[in-house]
């Protein structure tokens, strides 16, 4: 090492040496950097070369080894950004007269072993996928701080004002808006609807999806939320539920018993009350049945002949 005075704080420097693509130094102040450290010897790693990337991060650990070559002291950094500040260590690295014991000092010499770690690219950070639909999710299940109680059908529903504002505009009205004379004792009474279908409303304003069924159940669910949708979607204009008007076209249009559906009693309320919600549904039956005639076309189409020679 070489000796450099800096008033009365002489401080040493190796030879550079290289590691990961990049020339480093270690810096030894034998009396501290300071008057309040000079019983410690300090420690630095200084980078040697002048770096243009944004971040050139590293980790390091300085060992003292004794005679045998053995770690007794050992100080590991967190990642440190070389490009913002070229010198990292330690101003109290070991108190000096534990240095000069003989098992560590030898010639006036003492060895210290230097581990470099460079991380060449800025290290990317896994963002979990967002999980805020699972929590709300919990809210309604556990209906911890509800505080509007909906009563469908005989049974009773516990939610959470400040959700079902945000998330549908007819409950912000009911609950925040002028419609909220109505309400009693922040109960809420909901007419001409199932429970089981409110549940699954409920379930898709918290979470964005509609609850997991049994297959059987598709056509049974379809049909209440047809009595829903007669009493949801006939209020859209109003209501400007356009999610839930959306989920309710996608449920139906993937039923397997749209056609029993179209022709059921519901219907007619439903033409009568919201013409344009019985155009979609139309539209949505039209568009299915010619799709499964092209298929159907399709299929003839790719029968082989029979051919003689």
């Amino acid at each position: 090492m070489g000796a450099e005075n800096r008033g009365s704080r002489p401080r040493f420097e190796s030879s550079p040496f290289r590691v990961g693509g990049h020339a480093w130094r270690i810096g030894y102040y034998p009396r501290g950097t300071t008057w309040g450290n000079s019983d410690f010897i300090s420690l630095y790693l200084v980078l040697d070369d002048i770096v243009d990337d944004e971040a050139m991060l590293a980790q390091f650990t300085l060992s003292l080894l004794d005679q045998e070559k053995n770690p007794v002291s050992c100080s590991t950094t967190h990642m440190n950004n070389f490009s913002e500040h070229r010198v990292f260590g330690y101003d109290r690295f070991i108190k000096r007269e534990i240095l000069e014991r003989p098992e560590y000092l030898k010639d006036d010499s003492f060895t210290i072993r230097v581990q470099i770690h460079v991380v060449n690219e800025t290290p990317s950070v896994l963002v979990p996928p967002p999980d805020i639909q699972q929590h709300i999710g919990s809210l309604l299940l556990s209906m911890e701080g509800g505080d509007v109680e909906f009563r469908v059908a005989g049974e009773a529903f516990v939610a959470h004002r400040l959700v079902l504002a945000a998330r549908s505009p007819i409950f912000n009205a009911e609950l925040y808006g002028p419609m909220k004379e109505g309400i009693v004792a922040n109960t809420i009474q909901i007419d001409d609807m199932e429970a089981q279908v409110f549940k699954a409303m409920l379930d898709f304003i918290y979470t964005d999806s509609w609850p997991e069924m049994e297959q059987e159940d598709e056509s049974a669910m379809a049909q209440h939320l047809l009595v829903a949708a007669a009493v949801i979607l006939a209020l859209a204009e109003m209501h400007s539920c356009s999610a839930l008007k959306e989920a309710c076209f996608n449920f139906l249009s993937s039923s397997t018993s749209l056609l029993e559906i179209m022709e059921a009693q519901e219907c007619e309320y439903l033409a009568q009350s919201c013409p344009a919600v019985m155009e979609e549904l139309n539209a949505i039956f039209l568009a299915r049945d010619l799709e499964k005639a092209k298929i159907s076309e399709g299929i003839e189409g790719d029968t082989p002949s029979d051919h003689k020679n």
